[in-house]
């Protein structure tokens, strides 16, 4: 292929990349038939991984990197999205060395210190991760801020026994940053602690009186315990100050139901519905509460809507 026509060819998919039409950039540079101008090989690799296609990506790119010269604007590309395919499709560790190769050409670049964060989150190495994640928000990583940071993204990663162990360490640091008793008040009540929980969460609310998701998990905990009254006014104070998050309604319906007021209880559920149309417990709990008050056919629509929607009843 002649210089100008692959540079015609890379431009043409470069937009197309752009433009969110990756598969269509696939198909371009896959016409040419030759490969051999690495500009348009790496763009084939990177057009893959827009596409959602991480094994392709990998192995369109894998074998070329030692064909792109050091420093060069394709090796660079090439990889970072070799870093990124490789997350992609779970090889969390290879993901590592290409991660921190474009990380240190590509200093400044949030995205990759939080992608490399996750990355060494998932090889259980505490240390990088705090010190990358760190990085993506312009804290010091020994702050307790880096420490509550680190902890609450593993804890999204379900990495319980990692998130625990800085979230202690925030905790320590700074006993009034807020969030910290809130996040280790989700952990105790994934482990059933329930009346830790109610402690920590008191905690926080007491640094941050208007947490509404620390009201609802104060309610979720008294649920968790029966504690029905309890349960109903922290769930209350939940929605007072965030109406919009479907959690807290759910709750409710089910704290009105076990005590008898299905009057309330439906009203709630409704509002849930109403908020989170494909909340599949949502659905199902008012199709109970419709099946149980004699209104069989709307209960058999919401239990058709519920047995739709995707997802484990919780």
């Amino acid at each position: 292929m002649a210089t100008d026509a692959a540079t015609a060819v890379v431009r043409e998919a470069r937009a197309l990349i752009d433009a969110g039409k990756a598969t269509a950039a696939i198909e371009k540079l896959r016409s040419q038939n030759d490969t051999a101008d690495p500009r348009v090989a790496v763009l084939l690799g990177v057009a893959y991984y827009h596409a959602n296609d991480g094994s392709r990506a990998i192995d369109v790119l894998q074998p070329l990197l030692p064909r792109l010269a050091p420093g060069s604007a394709e090796r660079r590309e090439a990889v970072q999205v070799l870093g990124l395919s490789h997350y992609l499709v779970g090889h969390i560790a290879e993901s590592i060395p290409y991660l921190e190769e474009i990380r240190a050409a590509l200093p400044g670049d949030i995205k990759l210190d939080y992608a490399l964060a996750r990355a060494y989150a998932q090889t259980r190495q505490r240390g990088k991760a705090r010190e990358s994640i760190a990085r993506s928000f312009a804290v010091t990583s020994d702050s307790a801020a880096a420490h509550l940071l680190t902890g609450q993204m593993m804890n999204r990663l379900e990495l319980e026994d990692l998130a625990y162990a800085e979230l202690k360490q925030a905790q320590r640091k700074d006993p009034t940053l807020p969030e910290v008793h809130y996040l280790l008040a989700q952990i105790a009540l994934f482990r059933s602690r329930f009346d830790e929980a109610l402690e920590l969460i008191r905690g926080e609310l007491a640094i941050n009186p208007a947490h509404a998701m620390a009201m609802y998990l104060k309610g979720d905990a008294y649920s968790r315990q029966a504690k029905w009254a309890e349960a109903i006014a922290a769930l209350q104070q939940s929605v007072w100050i965030n109406p919009y998050f479907s959690g807290p309604y759910i709750l409710l319906g089910k704290a009105y139901l076990k005590t008898a007021q299905p009057g309330p209880a439906e009203d709630m559920l409704r509002r849930a519905v109403q908020y989170d149309p494909n909340n599949k417990m949502a659905h199902y709990l008012l199709a109970q509460l419709l099946q149980q008050t004699g209104r069989i056919e709307e209960a058999r629509k919401e239990f058709a809507i519920a047995e739709r929607l995707q997802g484990d009843l919780k």
